[in-house]
């Protein structure tokens, strides 16, 4: 089984910042070659190009009018200009590549690229809401949640039969966002109305990253919007299954990843989801609970993790750089990379890069890339290329107390990965700030037939250790503080 790696970059600013380096206009099909074969080489399976449908002049006038939002452009980019506000990607006004990225011609020659050199398509799927200007709207307002009277989260909009206030979109935690207007999926034209849609978007990629996919789970739905009645039927079905399903026997091979947060993760899964967001393991890292990083890996199954997406950060999430020091960054790294399920990187994040960027904007400020950070990202992509580590099979091991009275067992993680009957490799990583001591037991079938030299790639150590000893014993580790290991073992 291989378990993709995925790059997420933002089609807009990434243009933007091509166009300043190679001339004018660059969009998706005239993107330098280079640029995607120095992708291949890192060894990413799969491109998210986030934000590539347009959003109109409505959804965006409402993020120009928002205080807060202009406040977070201010921080994010001082020298910002109305022309660097694109408006939100999530509030898109249509289905359809965007111009300023070259249109559906360019996103064929972009796609053609891509399989030039081995990689897939990502893109978003917004399934909770549409943008202000999306011609439903006006068209169709009845596939939207609404209300008989004015309310804070509704706005009017004028139809055939007069005026209606309908809903923006919302998660329950939070304020409506403005810039959107809400699906109701309590409706069966409703939900064949975005099947037919999502069927459209599959035609032209080989995945969709689905945006706030918890939100559709019938429970959620009903409670989130229980002060809004919806005047047809509702259905028992889950929206999920029927729509992965019908997009699946046309493609049998396509990538279903669920952004989904609220401890869902495992529903979302048995509806379809090939694989959806990891954020408690995120938060762990963030909030360096590094006890909590284990009991969470330990404690679900090994099918659960391997389904999931691991992270640092993307675009939602505050870059890692200015969150973790470098040692902490490292780790982390090597153990979001080094589990089994999904492993995504954020653009930006290789280099280093510190700044936030609202998805509303279009150009990212200048961020020189911190050179230690670089190359360690460079030389850690190079050798997960070169060994087992996302390509064999994987197993999440159990660290023992290396003696009474230490606990600091708590702070590792290990996965074992081994995809040659003869060698395989185990990952290391002390989570905690300072040394650390395990007997970590391995489960290499044969492993007491052989003597093993152990050698740590990404270090210097090296070490001939006993079958026997390993078998009866298990590995002993003393590891230092943040300290990460990619062990590689074969027979002496």
């Amino acid at each position: 089984m291989n378990h993709p790696l995925i790059y997420e970059i933002d089609a807009r600013c990434w243009l933007r910042e091509l166009s300043t380096r190679h001339g004018p206009n660059i969009t998706l099909g005239s993107a330098p070659d280079d640029e995607i074969k120095a992708w291949a080489q890192l060894g990413f399976t799969h491109i998210w190009l986030m934000g590539v449908w347009p959003t109109g002049p409505r959804s965006r006038a409402a993020a120009l009018s928002s205080q807060g939002m202009r406040r977070a452009f201010s921080e994010a980019l001082p020298d910002w200009q109305d022309d660097d506000v694109g408006g939100s990607p999530f509030a898109l006004g249509d289905y359809t590549i965007a111009r300023e990225l070259g249109g559906e011609s360019a996103l064929k020659q972009f796609r053609k690229k891509l399989r030039a050199h081995g990689l897939k398509l990502l893109l978003d799927f917004v399934p909770n809401h549409l943008g202000l200007d999306h011609a439903w709207v006006s068209d169709k307002p009845d596939l939207f949640v609404e209300a008989p009277l004015q309310r804070p989260e509704t706005f009017p909009v004028e139809t055939a039969t007069g005026p209606r206030w309908v809903a923006h979109g919302k998660d329950p935690n939070f304020p409506a966002w403005i810039d959107t207007v809400q699906l109701d999926y309590r409706r069966a034209d409703t939900r064949a109305a975005m099947i037919e849609q999502l069927q459209s978007v599959a035609q032209r990629c080989d995945g969709v990253r689905c945006d706030m996919a918890m939100l559709l789970l019938n429970d959620v739905f009903a409670k989130t919007w229980e002060g809004f009645p919806c005047p047809v039927a509702t259905t028992e079905r889950e929206f999920w299954a029927d729509a992965i399903q019908v997009v699946k026997q046309a493609h049998p091979n396509f990538l279903f990843v669920g952004e989904v947060y609220w401890d869902l993760e495992a529903r979302l899964q048995s509806l379809g989801f090939d694989y959806t967001y990891d954020k408690r393991l995120y938060d762990y890292f963030v909030y360096r609970n590094h006890a909590g990083v284990q009991r969470h890996l330990l404690g679900v199954t090994l099918e659960f993790i391997g389904r999931s997406a691991h992270f640092l950060e993307n675009h939602d999430e505050p870059r890692i750089a200015s969150i973790l020091s470098l040692p902490e960054h490292r780790a982390a790294a090597l153990l979001t990379l080094g589990l089994p399920g999904m492993r995504l990187v954020h653009h930006g994040q290789m280099t280093g890069a510190r700044i936030k960027l609202p998805v509303q904007l279009r150009r990212r400020p200048s961020e020189p890339p911190r050179l230690e950070i670089e190359t360690f990202y460079q030389r850690l992509l190079a050798l997960l290329k070169t060994s087992a580590v996302g390509r064999g099979k994987s197993e999440l091991l159990r660290p023992r107390p290396a003696w009474p009275d230490n606990p600091t067992e708590q702070n590792f993680v290990v996965v074992q990965w081994q995809s040659q009957p003869d060698c395989f490799n185990l990952l290391v990583v002390n989570l905690a700030p300072h040394r650390s001591q395990c007997f970590v037991p391995l489960t290499v079938d044969g492993l007491t037939r052989r003597n093993w030299l152990v050698k740590d790639l990404l270090g210097h150590e090296e070490h001939q250790r006993f079958g026997d000893d390993l078998q009866n014993q298990g590995l002993y580790l003393d590891v230092d503080g943040h300290g990460a290991q990619l062990f590689h073992f074969a027979p002496v």
